[in-house]
């Protein structure tokens, strides 16, 4: 029971980071999320996580909602482009709306998950791909696995690497941290091989693994 336990609040941990980073990554950073960083309870074991939580405390703390919405259009929005590219397409080939974004569209079909009509941005950027990992975070491991694997894992050090030398960033480079304190955690997680797992899953991961 105990264990029990311990796997479903890391389970609702892991949804809630997801969750953050999607909503910091879509938009500037709401009041309300601004005040949720900055009464947040940090443990006390030194970690990569405890640092960028501990950062980005500090930055919610210091920060200036007008100056948050104005770093955050320099950033990933500009005039033309920002300064950071959060789409997965151009991190791996260079351009935007290549091979990267048709494989999570095929993907996210066979997923059965649907893009909001409120939704503007593709399906490779950053934020929608956190999304769908906070959907996935109660499936199962092998799934989570197949998914971060093949859509995350080979260019989030590389959106991070480009936020956090970013000139305009100042929040932002607190929540790059977080972002790849977070998912190096995770990419460690999935390092395991869990593809042959004998529990039905609800779609086939080979589908999800295999490019055409």
């Amino acid at each position: 029971m105990e264990n029990n336990q311990k796997q479903e609040h890391e389970q609702t941990l892991r949804t809630e980071i997801y969750l953050v980073l999607s909503a910091l990554f879509r938009n500037a950073p709401t009041q309300e999320m601004i005040g949720f960083l900055t009464s947040l309870d940090v443990e006390q074991a030194e970690s990569e996580m405890q640092k960028a939580w501990l950062a980005i405390q500090r930055a919610a703390s210091d920060s200036d909602q007008q100056a948050l919405e104005e770093e955050y259009q320099e950033l990933f929005i500009g005039i033309g482009r920002g300064e950071v590219v959060p789409f997965g397409s151009w991190h791996r080939t260079g351009s935007m709306m290549e091979k990267p974004l048709a494989d999570i569209r095929h993907d996210l079909e066979l997923l059965g998950i649907e893009r909001s009509d409120q939704v503007k941005e593709p399906e490779d950027h950053i934020a929608a791909l956190c999304e769908v990992m906070a959907m996935l975070t109660t499936e199962e491991e092998a799934l989570q696995q197949a998914v971060f694997n093949k859509h995350i894992a080979p260019w989030f050090s590389s959106f991070t690497d480009q936020l956090s030398r970013a000139e305009s960033a100042k929040f932002y480079v607190a929540a790059s941290q977080l972002c790849q304190a977070f998912l190096t955690l995770e990419q460690v997680r999935f390092s395991v091989n869990t593809k042959s797992a004998k529990h039905k899953l609800k779609i086939d991961v080979k589908n999800v693994t295999d490019y055409e």
